[in-house]
């Protein structure tokens, strides 16, 4: 019942909301308002949308979608609550004014209710929006990602161009689509459960890594890479089956385009990579006897 699905995202909001105004910093009390506004203008869409649909139909069945601008529309509002190009722009404010754990909430549980409804109204959506929606996401999320310092805007775009590699499978092969998701949220909350407790915001943060754990930074150059795409790893598998599907769908024009522009976002994987693990930042030694702060009388001989 599409009021019940309604009523569903917005408990759903209004439980994250708090969550992401906890700590009383302007930061944090502007992403809660820009998040809350977005969702709040996607669900009234959503309303919008079942409204039109219910009208011509006479039924609030989510799994009956018989009309083109209901359809148009749901498509608009589920976009704007995932964070998919154009409708992006929150997405990175958003995590970057929160904390580590409240952007892995953003990147990974939050995206679960959206996905749910675009995957029971599969049927009925729009393919061919769907597929530019996904080569314009891909794109955003891996030319955007290359400039950035910050890790959270770093996973935000990450986010963006994983979901257009949701979006373009989505009207052809649902496991598929399931699939992707579920590695997705995986290697993003590996991602963030190492950088939660070594509070890694930046760069910078990155390049220090290797001194305080090495183990944590080769599972975090690993998840990374997998991230990325690179074969053999666990993210190489969906990006492969996805292009595969596309080509068997007589659809080579769009396999190329993403597969070129996935390349952008391997681009800023392989440079937090490498900033992780070949980059060392100069650092005092942790032993006990600091031999270089001591005069240089005692330790040279008369």
């Amino acid at each position: 019942h599409w009021f019940l699905a309604w009523i569903g995202l917005e408990l759903n909001t209004m439980s994250i909301i708090p969550i992401l105004a906890k700590h009383h910093h302007p930061r944090a009390t502007e992403a809660a308002t820009k998040y809350f506004i977005i969702q709040a203008a996607a669900s009234s869409l959503i309303l919008f949308s079942s409204i039109m649909n219910a009208w011509h139909t006479g039924t609030w069945n989510i799994i009956q979608l018989s009309t083109y601008p209901s359809t148009i529309t749901l498509t608009i509002a589920l976009s704007m609550k995932l964070g998919l190009a154009p409708m992006h722009f929150w997405l990175p404010e958003v995590m970057q004014g929160t904390t580590l754990s409240s952007a892995l909430i953003i990147t990974t549980w939050q995206k679960l209710p959206p996905m749910s409804l675009l995957l029971m109204t599969t049927n009925y959506l729009p393919p061919l929006i769907l597929l530019t929606v996904a080569i314009i996401s891909i794109l955003v999320g891996g030319w955007s990602g290359l400039n950035q310092i910050q890790m959270r805007k770093i996973m935000a775009f990450s986010s963006i161009a994983h979901l257009g590699w949701m979006m373009a499978i989505l009207t052809m092969s649902q496991k598929l689509t399931i699939l992707t998701l579920v590695i997705y949220m995986m290697m993003t909350s590996s991602l963030f459960l190492i950088m939660i407790p070594t509070s890694t915001k930046t760069f910078k943060d990155m390049s220090q890594l290797w001194t305080i754990s090495p183990t944590l930074t080769t599972t975090c150059m690993l998840t990374l890479m997998s991230l990325g795409g690179l074969p053999p790893l666990i993210g190489f598998l969906p990006k492969w089956f996805i292009l595969k599907e596309l080509t068997n769908n007589h659809l080579i024009p769009t396999a190329i385009i993403m597969a070129i522009l996935s390349l952008l976002s391997l681009m800023f994987y392989m440079r937090l990579t490498y900033t992780a693990t070949l980059t060392i930042s100069p650092n005092t030694t942790n032993s006990m006897m600091k031999w270089r702060f001591k005069p240089t009388n005692i330790i040279t001989p008369a």
